[in-house]
């Protein structure tokens, strides 16, 4: 997964050292060499620092909001509903990312596997970083 990681997402300044924690979606926290700890969010084509030290992180960890946020209870359940119990391996996630236009409704879940998931969003991440909010983009889907 770190390999995965670097290769996909490592154009954000990220070095993987450990991942720390996944959720449903399959959002990463994982920390850098450094010791620094980046959330990965797939949804929103997002890698960022979230936290500089483990004590920074511990109480971070600790905060409702992220843990509401982290948790993503209500998608997490809706996806339940419309796909089932995630089989091993595999993760909930939105077809069309969110930063795309993508719904976060029951029509645009599916599952994926970790690896499918942090390659194609940390490669789609890259190819639009430079857009500007709000720019049209035309996205040639192949096979």
């Amino acid at each position: 997964m770190l390999n995965t990681i670097r290769d996909a997402w490592g154009w954000t300044g990220l070095s993987p050292a450990q991942v720390e924690s996944i959720n449903s979606f399959g959002n990463l926290i994982v920390r850098s060499a450094d010791g620094a700890f980046w959330r990965i969010c797939p949804e929103e084509l997002s890698c960022e620092i979230v936290a500089h030290d483990a004590e920074e992180f511990a109480a971070l960890w600790e905060e409702d909001d992220f843990q509401t946020d982290w948790q993503m209870e209500q998608l997490v359940g809706l996806a339940r509903t419309k796909l089932g119990p995630l089989p091993d391996g595999r993760y909930y996630f939105l077809k069309v990312p969110a930063v795309l236009g993508g719904a976060y409704d029951a029509d645009n879940l599916a599952t994926i596997t970790l690896d499918e998931l942090i390659a194609f969003s940390g490669d789609l991440g890259e190819k639009i970083k430079d857009v500007p909010d709000g720019a049209q983009i035309e996205i040639d889907w192949k096979d």
